[in-house]
């Protein structure tokens, strides 16, 4: 009996993750695109798209986000190969600290670090309160307001991504294939372009998709700087309006265009190349080369110039937490720690929110994420390259398409419950969980890899069933995958705003969306407070994070 129990598990397990997939992913992009494709009466029609296609501010909005992408791409991807090769390739004084201050960026979400910068490089910032006083110029210098600024914060925030992938898929590269470019006299650029750039597509083609997925859906930091003309700006905004029904209805248009062009950009990247392959079994060791003098200099100079922009926003957030009086002068004239006591005291709901849902999407991800890549890892059941792929495919879907995607499906009546899913804050968790997911399975996947068969075959020679065989064998040996997984879900669900802000009701704001509500009415002290607060947690995460997975992080992004 508990044999065919064991057989069973495998197809039982698929089924019951494939029902929740199904539920809280199929379905409500499903619902998205059959709004798109539907008119008020439910007849089928495609006038949504072509009104779209005959609107040239929605095209602008379409061309501008296609160019914000793949400039976010391009940029991140000259900064991320470059810190990526020198701290893989290359000893200096230094290497170290850098390696851990790249990932500093990272932790900020984009929409604290768009705070940041205008704390500083704002109109009324500190630069420009300065180059105004010390070359008395008239009119302040914009820095960060338009679509420049847009890609100024994206690309500082997300070059970790590329950089992180890179020294991935550096650190697997057989220095014996250099070693035989070089005897047949490549050497130098021809090098790195012909074999080493080449080597390491896999890695850099995941990050790549990540940045522009990433960029292509961030709605709050264009609002902030004040650019209107993107998809996930008019998304949003033609959303929340709730008044005209047209503008409401392109606004899910919208979104079903913004999944259609995500799923284009991810089938390109898997033809490509073979993008779930995303973990390797071991590591080349690779003998870095000492710098001279004058080449760790210019290093030491390029590495902190970049941590310096990177460190802009910290500075900014900071400043405005604890700074009263803070008008037209570089600095602010006052310090106090009245707005820490108000986001924490006061209104405390904003933290103890982010808290909770973070933690209860972890679980689920672990409930869900860790038989998912069991599932990969070690059946054949049928159907497994589908579950695989939908794994993969919750990485491309833009924040803003899930969240309207959520309001779409859910806002009907639950039988039994008479009130809808959305009026429940189990969503927030629940959305949080879905688009986390990944990184929890990708983490326990790659353990699994780590893990022989045959470990848990002795186990069964020996009468342990397979659950107890798993509990008693693989787990204890798989429990840093889980756990790196697990630990970039949570910080990840904490810096979550996009798909949040279209499900918080009144006392379910997290601290994003109580980060963007204050600053939209005006406290961007009590902003940056929180902003603080989350970088804080956030940080400590990501330290956690490299201290038990090392070097192998990046293969989290990839």
């Amino acid at each position: 009996m508990s044999r065919r129990v064991a057989r069973l598990a495998p197809t039982l397990g698929y089924a019951l993750i494939s029902l929740f997939l199904i539920v809280f992913l199929v379905y409500p992009l499903g619902r998205i695109f059959y709004d798109a494709f539907t008119d008020e009466a439910g007849r089928f029609t495609a006038a949504h798209f072509v009104a779209f296609a005959h609107d040239g501010f929605y095209l602008r909005s379409l061309a501008n986000s296609l160019v914000l992408g793949l400039g976010t791409v391009a940029c991140s991807s000259v900064l991320g190969f470059a810190i990526a090769f020198l701290l893989v390739r290359y000893e200096f004084a230094g290497r170290n600290l850098f390696s851990y201050l790249t990932l500093i960026p990272i932790i900020s979400p984009p929409l604290v670090g768009v705070l940041g910068f205008t704390f500083i490089l704002g109109r009324a910032g500190t630069v420009n309160v300065l180059l105004m006083d010390w070359l008395d110029l008239v009119k302040p210098i914009n820095f960060v307001y338009g679509i420049h600024g847009v890609l100024l914060v994206e690309t500082l925030h997300l070059f970790p991504m590329i950089a992180l992938n890179v020294v991935d898929a550096l650190g697997k590269i057989d220095p014996a294939l250099e070693e035989a470019a070089e005897s047949v006299g490549a050497r130098g650029w021809r090098k790195l372009r012909t074999i080493t750039l080449p080597l390491t597509t896999p890695g850099y083609i995941a990050g790549a998709l990540l940045v522009f997925i990433w960029t292509f859906s961030d709605f709050a930091t264009p609002l902030v700087l004040g650019v209107h003309d993107l998809m996930a700006s008019q998304a949003y905004l033609n959303i929340v309006q709730f008044v005209d029904r047209r503008l409401f209805r392109m606004g899910i248009v919208i979104s079903a265009l913004m999944v259609l062009l995500a799923l284009v950009f991810l089938l390109a990247a898997r033809h490509y190349v073979a993008i779930k392959d995303y973990s390797s079994l071991s590591y080349s060791r690779i003998n870095r080369r000492r710098l001279g003098p004058l080449g760790q200099a210019a290093t030491i100079a390029f590495l902190s110039a970049i941590m310096l922009l990177s460190f802009i926003p910290y500075l900014g957030v900071m400043l405005a937490s604890v700074g009263r009086g803070w008008s037209l002068t570089p600095f602010p004239l006052h310090y106090t720690l009245h707005y820490f006591e108000r986001v924490i005291v006061e209104t405390p709901k904003y933290i103890v929110n982010s808290l909770l849902y973070s933690g209860l999407a972890v679980a689920l991800c672990i409930v869900v994420g860790v038989p998912i890549a069991w599932l990969l890892a070690r059946t054949r059941v049928p159907g497994r390259d589908t579950l695989d792929a939908l794994n993969t495919l919750i990485l491309a879907i833009p924040g803003t398409a899930i969240g309207i995607a959520y309001i779409r499906a859910f806002h009907v009546e639950v039988p039994g419950l008479d009130r809808a899913l959305t009026s429940f804050w189990v969503i927030i968790p629940i959305v949080l969980a879905v688009r986390r997911l990944p990184y929890t399975v990708r983490g326990t996947y790659a353990s699994l890899l780590l893990v022989h068969r045959s470990m848990e075959e002795a186990a069964a020679s020996v009468g342990a069933p397979g659950l107890r065989a798993f509990r008693d064998v693989t787990l204890p040996m798989i429990w840093r995958g889980v756990l790196v997984g697990s630990l970039f879900s949570f910080m990840t669900s904490l810096q979550e705003a996009s798909a949040v802000l279209f499900l918080s009701l009144g006392g379910w704001e997290t601290m994003t969306v109580g980060i963007f509500s204050f600053y939209i009415a005006g406290s961007a002290s009590e902003a940056a407070a929180l902003g603080v607060i989350l970088i804080v947690v956030a940080g400590i995460s990501i330290v956690l994070i490299n201290r038990i997975a090392g070097t192998r992080m990046g293969g989290m992004f990839g």
